[in-house]
Order: C-alpha cells, then sequence, then structure tokens
C-alpha cells in the first residue's frame, strides 16, 4: 500500500497529465484545478505536485506510467472517483474535451482496471 502523501502526489502528477495532453496548460485549466481542490483535504499538496511537474515540464507518457504503477500498487481507493470528476473537470475547461485528453481520462480507467484483474490473476496463481 502506497502512503497518503504519495497517492495525493500522484493525483498532481495525474491532473498535469491530462492539463498537458493538448501540449500546454490552459489559463482555464489552472483556475478549474485551484476551483476543485479548494474542497478537498489535501488540495495544497496536490496543487504542490502539478505545479512541480509543470515546472520540470514533465514528459507525460513516462509520468502517467509512473501513476498507474503507484495507482495500482495503493489498490483500489474510493479516491479515484474524484480524480476522474477533476480529470474531467479539467479536460471541460478549456474548449471542451480534445481527443488526447478523451484518451487519458478512459486509459486511466482502463488501464487501472487491468492492472488490478493482472493483480488478482498473480495472486490466484501464487496460491493455487
Amino acid at each position: 500500500m502506497v502512503s497518503r502523501e504519495r497517492l495525493y502526489q500522484t493525483f498532481g502528477e495525474l491532473l498535469y497529465v491530462i492539463a498537458m495532453s493538448d501540449g500546454v496548460i490552459q489559463k482555464e485549466e489552472v483556475e478549474t484545478l485551484e476551483d476543485i481542490l479548494k474542497g478537498h483535504p489535501k488540495g495544497k499538496d496536490i496543487k504542490w505536485s502539478f505545479d512541480y511537474e509543470s515546472e520540470q515540464q514533465s514528459d507525460i507518457d513516462t509520468l502517467y506510467k509512473k501513476v498507474i504503477e503507484v495507482f495500482s500498487d495503493n489498490g483500489p481507493d474510493q479516491e479515484y472517483d474524484f480524480m476522474i470528476y477533476a480529470l474531467t473537470k479539467i479536460a471541460e475547461a478549456s474548449q471542451g474535451v480534445t481527443h488526447q485528453e478523451e484518451k487519458v481520462i478512459n486509459n486511466f480507467s482502463k488501464d487501472l482496471l487491468e492492472r488490478f484483474i493482472k493483480d488478482i490473476e498473480n495472486i490466484k496463481e501464487k496460491y493455487r
């Protein structure tokens, strides 16, 4: 299981991935992110992580793979519902959802589910 601190740091990383998926972070996306995070108890930590990745101009493909690894290590979590909500709202913030943003949102759910299923199968094999 991943520490809660690491989990929230990873949320910021994934939000950076969605904001950068169309090649540039729009002002409206940052404003929407800040509004969403106001209501989250770890909003400042998530935003710090987002800002850090933005400053580093991290590669979104590499970062996305890391995000899926961390979430997979963490296992199922109710906070993922918040992530889907935040991803969708940020994608909608600037001129609607682009193809790249839609792909990130859809792949996040699919990739994470596939990892959980794979982990379950590995556990079953281990105890057969």
